[in-house]
């Protein structure tokens, strides 16, 4: 996604972030009115203004997250079974409800047909912006930014879900249109202070859109230091982010190495922590070298995974017991040359 941002006022560098604030699915908000039988024109209070109540549910309040303190504040209006549901033992069934489920789930499990608009609306959380890295460098494109958005759409509890922001961006948000946007500056995700630095970056999925920043902008300043990118996704001809330029820039020499995984493409999954044990005694001569290592992506299974891969690669290139390995590895951390931008 490219967005035109001349006249802006807006700075970033690589490795920052731009947030966005979505409008929740009209879909999702026409069925929440008809479910509790409100009036979408109905004046509610959105801060200190009001607004129609659908114009306020579309652009001004979460719908899509439940959280437990929702829950306890929303079951005076429940005619069945949610103040159950919030006390029963074991909390992990709560914990199971609350995964998946949005505020039209919670309506129709638990009847809350009772609620007044303007009193419910007081009880949701406003809106969040949405976090995106940055995929361009504002050295080499001073009036756009570019984002790498994966659109988020799957089926559970019997119905279709659809990321709130991923999905405004992808269906609804037409050319001319205007977003509210803002830089979120991330100092713990910076490229090195001297151009001749090496760089290892591995970024599965959209994780890769700050390393396609950093690679355009060492293309610009004309920076020396060999550059190694681990990327991998689920299936080549889908979902080669950027594989035109990641080539080009391979051919430039702007790109050193790079090594990529699609665990779908073949019988045996392969993801970039085998790649990185497969080149484990030159990734560590790298870091011998003074490499920077950087990891950008989920923080659940990615970011742990490829945390452990470092540990066992320092362990058995550099001769260390694990607990030698992590203190290098801090080490590393603490001087700035293994960053992280998992979320």
């Amino acid at each position: 996604m490219k967005l035109l941002i001349e006249g802006s006022g807006l700075v970033f560098e690589p490795g920052d972030c731009l947030g966005i604030y979505p409008q929740n699915h009209p879909g999702l908000v026409d069925r929440l009115i008809e479910e509790i039988g409100w009036n979408p024109q109905e004046p509610v209070p959105t801060g200190t203004q009001e607004h129609p109540l659908r114009e306020s549910l579309l652009k001004h309040y979460e719908i899509t997250l439940l959280t437990k303190p929702l829950l306890e504040q929303l079951a005076v209006f429940s005619r069945d079974g949610l103040p159950d549901l919030l006390h029963r033992e074991p909390a992990d069934e709560l914990h199971s409800y609350l995964q998946g489920r949005d505020l039209l789930d919670l309506v129709r499990d638990f009847s809350l047909t009772r609620a007044p608009a303007r009193d419910f609306v007081r009880l949701l959380r406003k809106m969040p912006p949405r976090l995106y890295s940055i995929a361009s460098s504002r050295r080499a494109n001073p009036d756009e930014v570019d984002l790498a958005i994966a659109a988020v759409r799957y089926t559970a509890h019997n119905r279709d879900r659809f990321g709130t922001c991923s999905v405004y961006c992808a269906e609804r948000v037409q050319a001319g249109n205007t977003l509210p946007v803002y830089v979120q500056s991330n100092c713990n995700f910076r490229l090195p202070p001297g151009p001749d630095i090496p760089l290892i970056m591995v970024g599965p999925g959209t994780g890769v859109a700050p390393f396609r920043a950093f690679l355009e902008d060492r293309e610009e300043s004309g920076a020396s230091g060999k550059t190694w990118l681990f990327f991998g996704d689920r299936r080549f001809r889908t979902d080669f982010l950027y594989q035109v330029e990641w080539l080009r820039w391979l051919k430039l020499g702007v790109l050193t190495h790079m090594d990529v995984a699609f665990s779908r493409d073949t019988d045996q999954k392969v993801y970039v922590q085998h790649h990185m044990l497969r080149k484990s005694r030159e990734l560590f001569s790298w870091l011998e070298e003074g490499a920077y290592f950087y990891v950008c992506g989920d923080a659940k299974r990615m970011a742990s995974d490829v945390q452990a891969t470092l540990e066992s690669i320092v362990q058995r290139e550099g001769a260390m017991s694990l607990e030698d390995a992590r203190a290098y590895l801090a080490a590393l951390q603490q001087q700035g040359r293994y960053q992280r931008d998992v979320y």
